[in-house]
């Protein structure tokens, strides 16, 4: 039969990656996907690099519409990353008649919607997997693996980045910026790592994922973020001291009232196996209403385990080109003139339980006005721990675990709180989970 012939933009760490793995691979992915795949074009600015990489096994070119609009390529393989350029050469290659393969979350998370409808319209696929979580194949596990569930919700670890400075914090007591530091040195981090510890990247991963649980469109601009830049050893350690540690999660899950779509620092209980994923390990916990909670664990970045997710892609694609068109798996997993218009919830009408850390002054009857403020608000409390003030301070931290109360209302109540002439500074919130 006939090889699939595939263009690949960029061929820088994943494309590389790809190369390699579809080379040395071959003769196992023709025999999953029934006919040999090959990258016959590349384009990358960089030439001379990309000439050495291929070796004289694909042509390469610095326009990447060489690619998007040769007559003999059947895939495009996109891995420029960003919002625009990327953008403009996979409609292009939509419009060419191109199937679309991609690892860029931030592109599916803006303008998804706008790239399926195009793709929908002239009958290609646009395929993601490497888009979320690296190597692990959480997205056909939403899309056909849990498809006879109704999925209640996700809690994911999706930045490797936040997760190993979280987890250096823990094991070796240091700062946030020490350990930001060193996670730049081992190419961990970028040297602008705003997206990784501001909770962008995770939201964009988590836009994805929440599309294709509860068949909504994309609507990145609702994703709540909250970053762990603000995050302090204490904050860790008193969370330990309670049982639980903090992860960023990137969770999102169905209400009554709508759809939640949230990241953001949370304390998990211990015994969970996700809060124990340290490093630059990604894992997702996926609650389907039959298989109950699912987790998924592996190597969320990288070179070779991205590539992995896009060749899995490249072979899926092969597989329905010779597939009735008509019964494809849908981009989102929902059929699209079937998608919901289930709200998504402002973070305001959330309701999750909170961690709350305040700095008081060592006074009677300090205890005693934060707990009426609470109470005020329907606001009541699970757990405390009360430090003893060291020798010549006349300053106490108060740290307290409240049960599951609406965001507006603990909102209210640390405005109160920090009001109070014994509350010392800002009161720390980091909400909880307990992933039951």
């Amino acid at each position: 039969m006939k090889p699939i012939n595939v263009g690949l933009l960029g061929i820088g760490t994943v494309g590389g990656g790809t190369w390699e793995v579809l080379n040395r691979n071959a003769g196992e992915i023709e025999r999953r996907a029934g006919r040999a795949i090959r990258i016959t074009r590349v384009a990358d600015k960089a030439l001379e690099r990309a000439k050495e990489i291929v070796k004289g096994g694909a042509s390469v070119t610095d326009s990447a519409h060489d690619v998007t609009r040769a007559p003999d390529i059947d895939i495009v393989i996109e891995l420029i990353g960003g919002y625009t350029i990327a953008k403009d050469l996979v409609l292009d290659a939509i419009a060419h008649g191109k199937h679309v393969v991609t690892a860029n979350k931030a592109l599916l998370a803006v303008h998804g919607n706008e790239i399926f409808a195009a793709a929908q319209k002239q009958g290609v696929m646009v395929a993601f997997e490497a888009a979320v979580a690296g190597g692990i194949p959480i997205i056909k596990a939403l899309r056909e693996g849990l498809s006879a569930n109704r999925i209640e919700w996700i809690a994911g670890i999706i930045n490797g980045t936040s997760n190993f400075i979280l987890s250096e914090m823990r094991e070796k007591g240091h700062t946030f910026g020490a350990v930001l530091k060193e996670a730049q040195k081992k190419g961990y981090a970028e040297a602008d790592p705003t997206f990784d510890i501001e909770g962008v990247d995770a939201a964009h991963k988590l836009t994805i994922l929440s599309a294709l649980a509860f068949g909504i469109p994309m609507q990145f601009p609702k994703a709540y973020t909250e970053g762990i830049a603000k995050l302090t050893r204490e904050d860790i350690g008193y969370a330990e001291e309670l049982g639980y540690r903090i992860k960023l999660l990137g969770i999102t899950k169905r209400t009554p009232k709508g759809i939640e779509l949230r990241v953001h620092p949370t304390l998990v209980p211990t015994r969970r196996l996700i809060a124990n994923v340290e490093g630059v390990m990604n894992a997702i916990l996926i609650k389907g209403d039959a298989v109950g909670p699912t987790l998924y664990y592996g190597a969320g970045a990288g070179s070779l385990p991205t590539a992995s997710a896009v060749v899995a892609d490249l072979v899926d694609i092969t597989r329905l080109i010779t597939a009735d068109p008509e019964h494809r798996v849908p981009h989102l997993a929902f059929q699209p003139d079937r998608l919901s218009d289930d709200p998504v919830l402002p973070i305001a009408d959330v309701e999750t339980a909170c961690y709350l850390r305040m700095r008081v002054l060592d006074r009677p009857g300090v205890l005693a006005d934060i707990a009426r403020i609470l109470a005020d608000r329907s606001i009541s409390i699970d757990a405390m721990v009360q430090k003893e003030p060291e020798e010549g301070e006349d300053r106490v931290d108060i740290v307290m675990l409240t049960h599951i109360a609406l965001e507006r209302n603990v909102d209210a109540a640390i405005v109160a709180i920090e009001a109070l002439p014994t509350v010392v500074g800002k009161v720390t919130r980091i909400r909880l989970e307990e992933l039951l």
